[in-house]
């Protein structure tokens, strides 16, 4: 019987049989019968093949199609980033429950997509970043710039001292990364352009000015009116987001600060050690040679038209001919003709000069000088110098007994250094025995454990407000397994090792627990429409034709009219302005009404009676090019994301919500 099933499926009929086949399950997913899949992402973006000319909703995904997932690590780092860049903007103001908004999640998830979707795009476009493209651009970066110029030392610091490290192929692949996503966009941005029309149009209206009569309604009274159990019960349904606890950890950590190690003093520094590092390190104790230096400068910008360039070089060397005739005083030359106001008052005087301290075109010609002379002009980035040479004092050899403080100053902080690493591979290799208790580690190391209270995301002070605790705090695997983390480093020197003790999930607060607080929310909602309905009806009044100051007299408010209010004046404040700025311009005859209620319950009622347009001819050339070029961006930024937006629909995005 098995033979002749074998015979059966051998033939040419069984091969064509197979044949068709294949061809709808490689459009149809074959990949989904033969592979199970425990999905983590929080977005998954998928393209199809560039031959693939229909739209992604009218053909299913296949194994044909490119893919990219976006985990729920990778949002959540993005998510810790974000909040605390708001947090440092926003300062006290910053509310960490509104920040956890389901819409801001999906505000900040959207942005990963977008720039999953464009490196995608130029992936399947074939958009490659150079080798000197990625150089060129860390370079430009100041955090790796010393005295604006690329370090290389401060580069591998800066990388080492990031919270996890980083090395130099790791960057320069995230530099090459963010180079190719915005290329496209980058180009797209830089073709806009602003007509002549456009910028008419906005220069008459940021210069327009307005005719305006204000009307303040005092705050109202508290509301005491009777709050039933029904109306408790349906405020807390309706507002469930305000009341809830949100996801929080108690901590045990050990802190490991190099600062606090005991090492020895400087004085108990062994003196043959220190002898023998100043013996291999010589050269680094030497003094510089010196210079007594000053100088005339002719200032010159380096934009300046060939006319002035040459005028400033001529009149350089008329002075430098008068700096060489014998007798002649070079401090009242500087004094009389030098445009650097350091040191003309002082006779062009410069002090003593070292070696990479001056620009580079005066210090070769200074350090190739003899005592006494004088040369010049020398042309710099400031314009044309004449540099006198006074006098030059000679490098020497510190001895030791004056390098011995630094000597030994260096050494303690390479024995708390070297006292502190050896401290934390202690730690670790003592957790790694015992890895759910910090205790016996920090006995090892004669530390305390100390505590947090409970810590929501993005609160806490102390080490508990750190990003990086907070992300590993927070971590699933932490919060399930109980054990203790990693050395987290804070700064140089200076690392914590933590455990979550306790853990409580983001749950809803019960109606008891929060009663009083409903009430107050129903209170101050209550005074606060009735405050607005007041201004509805005052304005309805203007609006109809009644002057306002006419209807603020009789109901005894206070009144003001301001003529010609510029745009984003702060009258009475820029809330208020930004509002009369909003409404139409009124019609012959008549005026536009509007209010505002303020943060403290007060209500502006405003009217604007005239609208006079700005005059475009009253710009400078500067502020009209700077304009034209700040609407270019704008139209830019909005063909950028009109782009995405189009790229996005040719993709399908799949969002795990459960799993923001």
């Amino acid at each position: 019987m098995l033979q002749t099933l074998r015979d059966k499926t051998s033939g040419w009929i069984a091969t064509a049989i197979l044949g068709l086949l294949v061809v709808p399950f490689a459009f149809f997913g074959m990949e989904q019968y033969l592979f199970q899949r425990n999905d983590t992402f929080a977005a998954k973006v998928e393209a199809p093949p560039t031959w693939w000319r229909d739209a992604p909703a009218v053909w299913p995904v296949t194994m044909l199609w490119q893919r990219d997932e976006i985990s729920a690590d990778d949002f959540r780092k993005a998510f810790e980033r974000t909040r605390q860049q708001q947090r440092q903007q926003e300062g006290e103001q910053f509310d960490s429950r509104a920040f956890e908004s389901k819409d801001n999640k999906r505000k900040v998830l959207d942005s990963l997509v977008d720039q999953r979707v464009l490196a995608m795009t130029a992936t399947r476009n074939g958009i490659a970043v150079t080798d000197g493209q990625v150089r060129d651009e860390i370079q430009r970066i100041p955090a790796f710039q010393v005295e604006g110029k690329f370090n290389p030392q401060r580069y591998q610091l800066a990388l080492a001292s990031q919270a996890p490290s980083r090395t130099p192929r790791q960057f320069e692949q995230d530099v090459r990364d963010g180079l190719r996503e915005s290329m496209i966009p980058t180009a797209v941005g830089q073709s806009a352009f602003a007509t002549q029309a456009e910028l008419q149009q906005l220069l008459r209206l940021l210069g327009e000015k307005r005719d305006v009569s204000f009307a303040i309604l005092p705050a109202p009274a508290p509301d005491a009116g009777p709050i039933s159990a029904v109306d408790i019960q349906k405020w807390y349904d309706s507002h469930t987001a305000a009341y809830r606890a949100p996801e929080t950890v108690a901590l045990e950590y050990v802190e490991v600060d190099a600062k606090t190690l005991p090492v020895a003093t400087p004085n108990a520094v062994d003196d043959a050690a220190l002898r023998q590092r100043y013996t291999l390190e010589k050269t680094h104790f030497i003094e510089p040679e010196q210079r007594l230096a000053a100088h005339i400068l002719i200032k010159v910008d380096a934009s300046a038209s060939p006319a002035a360039q040459k005028a400033a070089q001529a009149k350089a060397e008329a002075l430098a001919q008068q700096a060489r005739q014998p007798g002649a005083d070079f401090a009242a030359l500087a004094r009389a003709n030098s445009d650097d106001t350091g040191s003309k008052a002082a006779g062009g005087d410069l002090g003593w000069v070292a070696k990479d301290v001056m620009v580079k075109p005066f210090e070769d010609a200074l350090f190739a000088m003899q005592p006494g002379e004088i040369r010049g002009p020398v042309k710099s980035e400031f314009g044309w110098h004449i540099i006198q040479l006074r006098e030059i004092k000679a490098g020497k050899q510190v001895p030791f007994e004056q390098a011995h403080e630094q000597l030994a100053r260096e050494q303690a902080d390479a024995d708390r250094d070297r006292s502190f690493n050896d401290l934390i591979g202690k730690l670790v290799d003592q957790i790694n025995k015992n890895p759910t208790s910090l205790a016996p580690a920090a006995r090892l190391a004669g530390l305390p454990v100390q505590q947090t209270g409970s810590v929501a995301r993005g609160q806490g002070t102390g080490i508990a407000a750190n990003l990086a605790v907070q992300r590993v705090a927070f971590s699933e695997s932490m919060i399930e397994d109980g054990t203790v983390s990693d050395p987290i480093e804070l700064g140089p020197g200076h690392s914590v090792l933590i455990r979550v003790a306790q853990h409580t999930q983001a749950h809803q607060l019960p109606l008891a627990q929060v009663a009083q607080r409903v009430i107050a929310a129903i209170r101050g909602d209550r005074a606060a429409k009735a405050q607005s309905a007041a201004a509805d009806r005052l304005v309805a009044q203007v609006n109809g034709g009644k002057p306002l100051k006419e209807l603020a007299t009789a109901q005894g408010l206070i009144t003001s009219e301001v003529p010609a209010v510029p745009r984003d004046a702060p009258v009475p404040d820029k809330v208020t302005s930004a509002a009369v700025f909003k409404v139409r311009p009124p019609a012959p005859g008549k005026v536009s009404a509007g209010k505002v209620v303020l943060a403290d319950g007060r209500a502006v009622v405003f009217a604007v009676s005239r609208v006079v347009p700005g005059n475009p001819a009253e710009a400078t050339p500067e502020q009209k090019a700077s304009l034209q070029q700040q609407l270019a961006q704008l139209a830019g930024n909005d063909d950028v994301e009109s782009l995405v937006h189009t790229l996005r629909k040719r993709m399908v995005v799949t969002i795990a919500e459960d799993r923001l």
